[in-house]
């Protein structure tokens, strides 16, 4: 009995320290791991029970299903292998966070990226037709944070007709659509109109899904370079991956 007692008390003990562990690096609680054993060293973390984070507490985020779980976890894996651990230190992501219904100040979002933090909450329940495209989406945003210097809103918005003005924030327009247009005119999605960020990130997610570019205008095309340049100025070797796109490999 003392035996049992001891091995019980040992595991309780075991278990705090390691929660209180992930609590103190990343200050989320309510998180175990998923998987650690990852070739570019990103470690998997899930939601045990709901956990509310922020200033504010104005996040918010719930555990999900084991299957659930297991499935969107090996789409995940597969998009976010195709960052090396070289790039990802440059970055500032080390942490995944997965749960489902995320979402910050009642607004449903897809992921929340934190560069200090080097985490990245991913919703693992959200829309399935835009999934892959957006890890990438919220991937880049942590590079645009870690990297503010090179991504220029200024000279961004320059690309763009004399005419056309993005919101002020993109909780500030209902351009949300996330369909990619048949006819791109500037812009790969109703939801890149929204912010200059946002339209870079959108960029930057259908680069790395390896979306058809054999048919887009000028305007993205000169967004796209940029991208591509300032991608290189970070990481030449990640590059590497990202030049295999025929469309990359036409303006040196």
């Amino acid at each position: 009995m003392n035996i049992i007692i001891s091995f019980l008390l040992f595991f309780l003990l075991t278990f705090q320290v390691h929660a209180n562990t992930i609590y103190n690096l990343i200050k989320i609680p309510n998180l175990e791991i998923y998987e650690t054993n990852t070739p570019n060293k990103l470690r998997y973390l899930y939601a045990k029970q709901p956990f509310t984070i922020g200033v504010d507490n104005n996040i918010n985020c719930y555990n999900s299903e084991k299957k659930i779980l297991d499935k969107k976890y090996k789409i995940i894996r597969k998009n976010l292998d195709k960052y090396d651990q070289k790039f990802l230190k440059k970055i500032n992501l080390k942490y995944i966070v997965l749960c489902e219904d995320l979402s910050i100040s009642k607004i449903n979002t897809a992921g929340i990226p934190d560069n200090v933090m080097k985490t990245l909450i991913l919703d693992v329940k959200f829309n399935e037709s835009y999934f892959e495209r957006v890890i990438h989406h919220e991937v880049f945003h942590i590079i645009n944070d870690s990297f503010k210097e090179l991504f220029d809103e200024k000279l961004w918005s320059k690309f763009n007709i004399k005419e056309f003005k993005y919101a002020e924030c993109s909780t500030c327009t209902d351009k949300l659509g996330l369909e990619t247009y048949t006819k791109t005119d500037g812009f790969f999605t109703e939801y890149s109109r929204s912010t200059a960020s946002e339209d870079m990130a959108e960029v930057f997610s259908h680069l790395m899904i390896k979306s058809n570019l054999n048919d887009i205008d000028p305007i993205l095309e000169k967004k796209i370079q940029f991208i591509r340049l300032n991608l290189l100025k970070i990481d030449q070797s990640f590059y590497l991956w990202l030049k295999k796109l025929k469309h990359l490999d036409q303006k040196k």
